[in-house]
């Protein structure tokens, strides 16, 4: 479970909430309809959203500005620790800011609120699906609680002019300080997702007894037994079955967990193998499935399971999955072969899994040339990572490799936005990290002495 930040005393007045909703008053009474969060600390080396729905939150940012040397001045802000207590209240954030003159200004996001209706349809769908609570106790917000919440036409994460801003510069345009602010709250989203949801209308206590209430009136209502399935024949049409869905009668119990795979047989007993069958590395494949349908089986079992379906590997990728499992030294150099790989390009890309599995895999082998849009997109980011004052190093870009003219160090642009770091050793390029939503991070990462 992710760690969370306390709340502090609340340093601002009700104020305005926002756009106005109607029939959103009775919410703004609630207990929990303003929270308060402490000034966080100097970000300095770290980027500021580490989860996806807090870099989504940055790219509505991003995308809205219209001016990037204010985003690039409301970084340096947040870095340095320039933003204070954040004040959170449905439609609005708040916060004061500081320019290095010491001048103070007060800064306002503004987020459209969601109307009651469609509270009343995310209440729904979420009580519907045991997942999507637990994650959200987890502190967590799975991509599938945001896709089913769009399908039914509710936008949980802002988008592209959802931010609007207030300051008391008198920008007119997303300045310094709204920036900073946003990035700040960046990191209160990375570790608390009911902060989008206050903004978007509803506080934690008040979503949580709702959906509580919810959950009762559903367990209270008999479900009606021995009904017949409508229709004939081998299946019904969709529209009858939806229909019926409250009334069908439940689900056999699914099977008891395993706590372990079960040990691989020993094969041999006296008959030789035919010819091109190695007794090692089919034991080995032996225990490798066992583990797999183990994991499987946990991950059926699991309230996350609809929202995280394992992934499809190819051949290539499988190999490198089997050869991170630590095989011996014939098997490991069959994996090589076999995945077209020697033993130093399976060692690299063993690693590469272990850092990022499908995603880490592909910065590795993969050397792709990013549409000039999002060339563009990833060149202002990269150059805005520094400050003005700090100094900025030298980049050669090829495609979506930065290299670091004269060092040892490489950024990879990944097509979902991410900076994966890379470092030269022994003449090849091998991965040096984690993937960073921060290129200034990420190459800190790959310049560091392995």
């Amino acid at each position: 479970m992710t760690g969370r930040f306390e709340d502090s005393d609340g340093a601002y007045g009700a104020g305005s909430y926002g756009k106005g909703i109607p029939g959103e008053d009775a919410h703004e009474d609630a207990p929990d309809a303003e929270r308060t969060f402490a000034a966080l600390p100097p970000a300095q080396g770290r980027g500021f959203a580490r989860t996806w729905w807090g870099q989504a939150w940055l790219k509505a940012l991003e995308d809205t500005a219209l001016d990037g040397q204010q985003l690039k001045l409301g970084r340096r802000h947040a870095r340095a620790g320039a933003v204070g207590a954040v004040s959170v209240r449905p439609g609005r954030l708040t916060a004061v800011v500081q320019d290095r003159d010491h001048t103070r200004h007060r800064s306002d996001v503004l987020l459209q609120r969601l109307d009651d209706a469609a509270w009343d349809r995310f209440l729904d769908l979420v009580a519907d699906r045991a997942g999507h609570i637990a994650a959200l106790l987890d502190r967590d917000m799975p991509p599938a609680l945001v896709e089913d919440a769009a399908a039914a036409g509710i936008e949980l994460l802002p988008g592209i002019g959802d931010l609007e801003a207030e300051c008391s510069c008198e920008a007119w345009d997303h300045c310094a300080h709204t920036a900073a602010l946003c990035y700040q709250v960046a990191r209160l989203l990375d570790q608390d997702p009911f902060v989008l949801l206050l903004v978007r209308g509803r506080g934690e206590r008040e979503l949580l007894g709702e959906l509580q209430a919810r959950s009762a009136a559903r367990a209270s209502t008999p479900a009606a037994a021995g009904v017949p399935a409508p229709g004939t024949g081998t299946g019904v049409p969709a529209a009858e079955a939806y229909a019926a869905r409250d009334i069908l009668p439940p689900l056999p119990a699914p099977p008891p967990p395993v706590d372990g795979p079960g040990a691989a047989p020993v094969l041999g007993g006296g008959t030789p193998p035919a010819p091109g069958v190695a007794v090692a590395a089919l034991e080995f494949l032996i225990g490798d499935a066992a583990a797999r349908a183990q994991r499987l089986l946990a991950d059926a079992l699991s309230p996350w399971h609809a929202d995280a379906p394992p992934p499809a590997l190819t051949p290539g990728q499988d190999a490198v999955r089997l050869a991170a499992a630590g095989p011996d030294q014939v098997i490991s150099r069959r994996l090589a072969a076999g995945s077209g790989r020697d033993a130093r390009g399976l060692a690299r890309a063993v690693r590469a899994w272990e850092l990022g599995g499908t995603a880490g895999l592909a910065a590795l082998e993969e050397e792709w040339a990013p549409d000039p849009a999002t060339l563009a997109r990833a060149a202002d980011r990269l150059a805005a990572a520094w400050d003005d004052d700090g100094i900025r190093p030298r980049l050669r870009a090829t495609g979506n490799r930065w290299t670091v003219i004269g060092g040892a160090a490489q950024l990879r642009y990944g097509r979902d936005g991410r900076w994966w770091p890379y470092r030269k050793e022994r003449g090849q390029w091998v991965p040096a990290g984690p993937a960073s939503d921060d290129p200034a991070a990420a190459l800190a990462e790959a310049s560091a002495e392995g």
